[in-house]
């Protein structure tokens, strides 16, 4: 995907670019060294390879997006695609950090799907009243409502929980609307209010309700004829900033065919003065509800917890009433999914089907200090990489549920500590695209139409993949002690293009498949090694509690990762497939058709690996243990899906 050519942001101050200049220099720097890279490129000096978006071999990296204009801070990207045929984005931005002052919102529109914008245009302008978190509704006639929190009563700090005070004001107030009847090129120039029924986290805040906390970044859901506004009351402010949080939701039966925007009438759903909270046992915090449709009538919704999982529920009753929440699952009553205190979001599909943003980790927030006074790990941490699961609609006694995907790694940067959230999905044309921000730069990505389509036919897929594969050992039986190793592409290499002859980065990466029967599950037993006698090469080997590990050694370095423990047993054969990804440096099992993800035993269930590691090429052959039923080896990185489909294929007993 390439990138467009734009002006590069400063501090929220537009620097010209130098002509001749095709590709933007990556925002990772600060501006001096801006301003140099771009005198090297106009000179025709080598730029490091991080420096070229354009030239990353991987869709997945978020430079090879197309950037979203903003002042500086940018947040909720959301797009609705408007009856003139352009895409509308409504974001949240300033030139400060965020919740600073002078946050406002405003929306631009884009006639090529995201590659350009026209200039922003204030929703709100920028100024003593902080506007902030905007999402957007396209009623049926045309007209787009741009919902939003403002703080129209100059609040200039709140209480905290424990009689501390924030000076952050963006999350209070009143929640407001204006309007456009021109697809987006201008706004009403009255905003108009939305009452929100009292539940009891407001009138237990320490204002006795007197001033609610509240913000939203679920986009609203067209229902039976109903438009439903997501809201994410906040009970105390304190530690994480959110203390106590739950869902609520706001109806509108007549804004999709009033055009008096006075006579717009809402209710305050669900019914009583409790909204959705976790689970029964869970933490404080439920929070970022995102919805959507069945097709029997029935709405799902999924929020952020801080206890290591998402929690859903689902209303029968058009949003009136809720299943008592639980924490997310694979499929109904089955394996948790893990996610830290990030959005998650669920989108429906033209197919029928629905995909799942999320983070794949299970983060729980340790508070402010841990043990012993150490700060305590952040629960917003470590939303990068983005995984992306397809659901499918499945019966159940108690109606139609979603049943999910094993997920696929869909963004990444190269920087672990990068942060990206807060996306909308668009599909058009058969394509689908997302957004995403790092709080300063937002972006709009094409999705691989390749993974989509394994997500979407993950349940169906029982043929094992082809493509890449440099060694297939599935039909000889019994397979033979040792066989020709075939060599590895190169993880990375000496840039011979660059005067001081630095290293290059290839994003390339590999995949083991084996089929296995072990007699035992003592650690340390080898069933793969392509060691050399310096220790060079590869060793996959059964380790601790019934996991295997694989150690990755280029003679300069050694890497190692493990799959979750208690997978194996002994006597029946197991199918894995280790996959070495070169692009976000992540090495990922998938056991018996599943993705490893950490279980009860850890945060993570994949692991990055050095970026320095070369190619793992060790000696001319590779062992075999006699455990071992079947080996496949490919020269790429084969995704989730595919190795749930080899695993489908059949096991060779």
């Amino acid at each position: 995907m390439k990138t467009t050519q734009r002006n590069i942001k400063d501090k929220g101050h537009p620097v010209p670019q130098v002509a001749g200049l095709q590709n933007r220099i990556f925002h990772r720097t600060e501006a001096l060294l801006l301003l140099v890279g771009i005198a090297l490129a106009a000179a025709g000096a080598a730029q490091p390879i991080s420096s070229h978006p354009a030239s990353i071999p991987d869709m997945r990296h978020i430079a090879t997006g197309w950037e979203i204009p903003s002042k500086h801070y940018v947040d909720q990207p959301y797009i609705v695609q408007t009856d003139d045929n352009a895409w509308l984005c409504c974001i949240t931005t300033g030139t400060g950090r965020e919740g600073a002052p002078g946050q406002h919102v405003v929306s631009m529109r884009s006639t090529d799907q995201g590659k350009t914008w026209s200039e922003p245009v204030d929703v709100e302008p920028s100024g003593k009243t902080e506007a902030s978190y905007a999402v957007m509704l396209k009623v049926p006639y045309g007209r787009i409502y741009c919902f939003y929190n403002h703080n129209t009563d100059l609040v200039k700090e709140v209480k905290r929980e424990d009689k501390g005070v924030y000076t952050r004001v963006d999350s209070l107030g009143h929640y407001v609307f204006k309007y456009s009847d021109d697809h987006g090129r201008s706004w009403s120039t009255e905003r108009y209010d939305i009452p929100m029924r009292a539940f009891d986290c407001d009138t237990e805040n320490v204002y006795g309700g007197k001033l609610k906390f509240f913000w939203n970044v679920g986009r609203p859901l067209i229902h039976d004829n109903a438009a439903i506004c997501v809201m994410h009351k906040v009970g105390a402010m304190g530690a994480g900033f959110f203390a106590r949080s739950e869902g609520a939701f706001l109806k509108s039966e007549n804004i999709l065919t009033e055009r008096d925007p006075a006579k717009v009438s809402f209710i305050t759903l669900p019914e009583g003065t409790i909204g959705l909270r976790t689970p029964p046992g869970g933490g404080r915090v439920a929070e970022e509800q995102s919805i959507v449709s069945l097709s029997d009538g029935s709405i799902y919704c999924v929020y952020r917890t801080i206890d290591g999982w998402p929690a859903c529920s689902y209303s029968r009753d058009g949003a009136r009433s809720w299943s008592t929440p639980a924490y997310k699952t694979f499929t109904p009553g089955g394996k948790r999914v893990k996610h830290p205190r990030a959005a998650n979001f669920v989108w429906k599909c033209s197919n029928g089907k629905f995909l799942y943003w999320f983070h794949n980790h299970g983060g729980r927030f340790i508070g402010e200090l841990g043990a012993g006074g150490k700060a305590g790990r952040s629960p917003y941490d470590d939303r990068n990489p983005v995984w992306l699961m397809a659901g499918r609609e499945t019966d159940t006694p108690e109606g139609r549920m979603i049943q999910w995907s094993q997920p696929e790694i869909l963004l990444y940067d190269d920087d672990p500590y990068i942060r990206m959230s807060y996306p909308d999905l668009v599909e058009q044309d058969g394509k689908f695209f997302v957004t995403e921000t790092q709080k300063t730069i937002g972006h709009t990505h094409e999705i691989a139409a390749d993974l989509l389509q394994g997500l979407f036919n993950q349940w169906d897929a029982k043929s094992a993949a082809t493509k890449g594969l440099i060694l297939d050992l599935a039909d000889k039986k019994p397979l033979p002690a040792q066989v020709a190793m075939p060599r590895l592409p190169l993880l990375n290499r000496r840039d011979p293009k660059s005067e001081d002859q630095r290293g290059q980065d290839l994003r390339a990466g590999f995949s083991i498949g084996v089929w296995f029967k072990p007699d035992n599950l003592n650690p340390g037993q080898p069933l793969l090694d392509s060691r050399d006698t310096d220790a060079t090469g590869i060793l996959v080997s059964i380790a601790e509690e019934g996991s295997l590990r694989i150690t990755l050694n280029d003679g300069r370095s050694e890497c190692t990762w493990s799959s979750d423990k208690n997978l194996l047993t002994a006597g029946k054969p197991h199918h894995a497939v280790i996959t070495v990804d070169g692009g976000p440096k992540i090495i990922t099992f998938v056991v018996d058709g599943v993705l490893c993800d950490g279980g009860n035993q850890r945060q993570f269930g994949w692991g990055h690996f050095s970026p320095y590691l070369r190619t793992p090429n060790g000696a001319s052959m590779i062992k075999i243990a006699p455990a071992v039923q079947a080996l496949s080896v490919y020269g790429r990185a084969i995704r989730t899906s595919e190795a749930v489909g080899n695993f489908k294929a059949g096991c060779p007993d």
